[in-house]
């Protein structure tokens, strides 16, 4: 297949819309930017296309797909008893990168939802996303357009250098300003529950919905068997070819149990200004304690590891709550739930 790449600038974007919104009429996949990450996407209505996000992915087939919409309209077309909580968060945090579970329609394929009688569902701010999916009049399943189990696409390039072949168009819109995937909330669940961390915090939600808690999923592996609401939840994730091993600890710690365990391949993921104080190779993925710019880093330098040829990656674990929660989730994925504490 022929992967047609398009910039879109503002002198051709309405041109470019139009022809995405052919595309997924026409029940075709293609590759769009988001705020988060770029989306895989396809009508949420077509059993056939949605198959083929799972196809192109590689993406396992228990593993539900976020419906992306672009009004309240289309909330009403996808999800069904929408309570007072979901439509307060949604005042609060829509268009934006916050995912809530609520029951699904019939209109929407059981392909997206796995079977389930739930569904994901987000506004997507991102301007070109906004416009695709109001131009086609059909609210979009996407997943992140990556090949399942690798770090998610923030660019364009991530997009070319995982799908080239596998889908017919990928838009350009730039590097994602979010750079971590959309917070997931289940509101099917009493009390609401983040299922997912994301730049939208729990103590953001906890502003409108104040009993809301965190699932012990996004720290834990989740149960052999277990039905998962949200995907991110159920595999290893987000992870380069190299080994993921996050450690927890001072850097002086850092840096002796690194040099003990250096030899050819092994590097390390830090924060910004300790690269010269770590004795093997290193890249920062962004200031320490500042989680809006490991946000942006994370899926680029993760990348990185693997053009460089990294066989073990050794990362500086961020904080564990708060923001910088949803870069510990990512990581902490990654490395399979390897973490080791000095």
């Amino acid at each position: 297949m022929h992967t047609n790449v398009v910039k879109a600038t503002e002198d051709n974007l309405e041109e470019i819309i139009q022809i995405a919104a052919k595309a997924l009429k026409a029940g075709d996949v293609i590759v769009m930017p988001t705020e988060t990450v770029y989306g895989l996407a396809a009508s949420a209505f077509d059993d056939a296309a949605v198959r083929h996000i799972y196809e192109v992915k590689g993406r396992p087939q228990d593993n539900p797909i976020i419906v992306h919409i672009s009004d309240y309209i289309m909330l009403n077309d996808v999800a069904a008893d929408i309570s007072d909580e979901a439509l307060l968060l949604a005042k609060r945090f829509w268009p934006g990168p916050l995912t809530m579970v609520l029951k699904k329609t019939d209109a929407v394929s059981p392909v997206v939802t796995c079977g389930g009688d739930t569904v994901a569902v987000r506004m997507p701010s991102h301007p070109v996303a906004a416009s695709i999916i109001s131009t086609s009049g059909l609210p979009l399943a996407a997943p992140s357009a990556n090949i399942s189990g690798k770090p998610s696409p923030t660019s364009a390039q991530h997009c070319i250098d995982d799908l080239t072949g596998k889908v017919s168009l990928i838009v350009d819109g730039g590097k994602c300003d979010v750079g971590v995937e959309s917070t997931v909330i289940s509101l099917v669940s009493d009390p609401p529950t983040v299922l997912r961390p994301g730049i939208i915090s729990i103590d953001d939600i906890r502003e409108v919905l104040p009993n809301a808690e965190v699932s012990p999923s996004v720290f834990e592996k989740v149960k052999k068997g277990e039905k998962v609401l949200s995907p991110g939840l159920k595999y290893k994730h987000y992870s380069p070819n190299a080994k993921v091993i996050l450690i927890e600890g001072p850097l002086d710690r850092f840096c002796d149990y690194v040099e003990s365990h250096s030899g050819s391949g092994v590097f390390a993921m830090c924060f910004d200004g300790e690269e010269e104080s770590i004795p093997i190779p290193s890249m920062s993925y962004g200031p320490k304690g500042n989680a809006r710019i490991q946000s942006q880093k994370l899926f680029s330098v993760l990348r990185a590891m693997d053009k460089i040829g990294a066989a073990t990656v050794y990362v500086r674990a961020p904080e564990s709550t708060g923001t910088a929660m949803a870069v510990f989730n990512r990581l902490i994925r990654a490395a399979g739930f390897e973490v080791i504490q000095l």
